[in-house]
């Protein structure tokens, strides 16, 4: 979406609207990208990849390769996509990974869990050294830094992550909500801010464009994140309970509003027999507190500054198309 962007820097004229409580649903304000990108996502389909067509497209493409062809630029920002949704898709895939000593012989065979592991860490090895090579083929030095970062900013979040669920005591980590904005840049929102900065670097705009789209990516990221760890605390559904992380937003706030003493004596009286967790009854306890609503609000906050950042860009169906992605991630029943 950012190629309509690309050739159009500065200030737009005309402003965006502030967060409202209504909007176009997440499936519509993906149809509506998709058209303007001119494929769908998820680096498009197999389908797509092995079509005629677009094999004849990147013959052409190569062929303008040492020339300054325009066309150039605009192959630039798909590959660009692209190599961020590679990067993205390896790092799902590796948090695939079972953890081989926590699983019991009811699980299922350890074999084949072992199996799955090791295809869980080729698979995702493979996907990120085809975007690692793509990205070097991008010949822009900025580019190769700022992704590269985002890659090791991604290691160091999951890392982080993985060590605090291997103790003991990680369902009551004392940590803050600017601890976990920290913790979510890293994992989460490190990759898209950088991939907008980017975009707008391999189309040669100014550095004050370019950290107003880091500044969209990172703040867009933000509120996706937090949005989607409201939904247990907000979606109606069946009788089931939504399972939720105890480092999730609603429950860091909810820590913060309620002492740290009074948090673990809550998780102590939801803990069962064996110390199963009575996910029901710790969930009922965070929705009568401050914790949902502080982090709907928090993650108004973000998307309102998500907005702020588009609106340097001059009025487009790309920028709409951007703005109702945040005003999606933004709206609660």
């Amino acid at each position: 979406m950012w190629g309509a962007l690309l050739r159009r820097g500065g200030r737009g004229a005309g402003g965006l609207r502030r967060l409202a409580s209504s909007g176009p649903p997440w499936s519509q304000v993906v149809s509506e990208a998709e058209k303007i990108v001119g494929y769908p996502t998820s680096f498009m389909s197999l389908r797509c990849l092995l079509s005629d067509e677009l094999s004849n497209i990147a013959m052409q493409v190569r062929k303008l390769v040492g020339t300054k062809h325009p066309l150039l630029d605009t192959a630039r920002q798909r590959s660009l996509a692209e190599i961020t949704e590679l990067i993205h898709t390896a790092f799902l895939v590796h948090r695939g990974i079972v953890n081989i000593g926590e699983l019991k012989s009811c699980d299922g065979p350890l074999k084949d869990m072992q199996f799955g592991n090791k295809m869980a860490v080729l698979s995702g090895d493979f996907l990120l050294a085809n975007a690692c090579t793509s990205l070097a083929q991008l010949q822009n030095t900025k580019v190769v830094e700022l992704i590269s970062s985002a890659i090791g900013d991604l290691v160091q979040g999951i890392y982080y992550e993985n060590s605090k669920s291997s103790e003991e005591n990680c369902l009551t980590d004392d940590i803050g909500i600017s601890t976990w904005k920290e913790q979510v840049y890293l994992s989460h929102s490190a990759l898209l801010a950088k991939s907008c900065q980017a975009a707008m670097e391999l189309a040669k705009h100014s550095a004050e464009i370019q950290d107003m789209a880091f500044q969209y990516g990172k703040h867009m990221s933000m509120s996706h994140k937090l949005h989607s760890d409201l939904q247990p605390f907000i979606k109606e559904c069946s009788s089931d309970t939504l399972s939720f992380s105890l480092n999730s937003a609603p429950v860091v706030l909810h820590q913060e509003f309620l002492g740290r003493e009074a948090w673990i004596k809550q998780i102590r009286e939801a803990q069962g027999k064996g110390n199963i967790m009575d996910y029901k009854k710790l969930q009922e306890a965070i929705k009568a507190g401050k914790g949902v609503t502080s982090a709907i609000d928090l993650c108004r906050c973000h998307g309102n500054r998500a907005l702020a950042a588009l609106e340097r860009f001059p009025p487009s169906e790309a920028r709409a198309a951007l703005a109702n992605i945040v005003c999606a991630v933004t709206r609660f029943p």
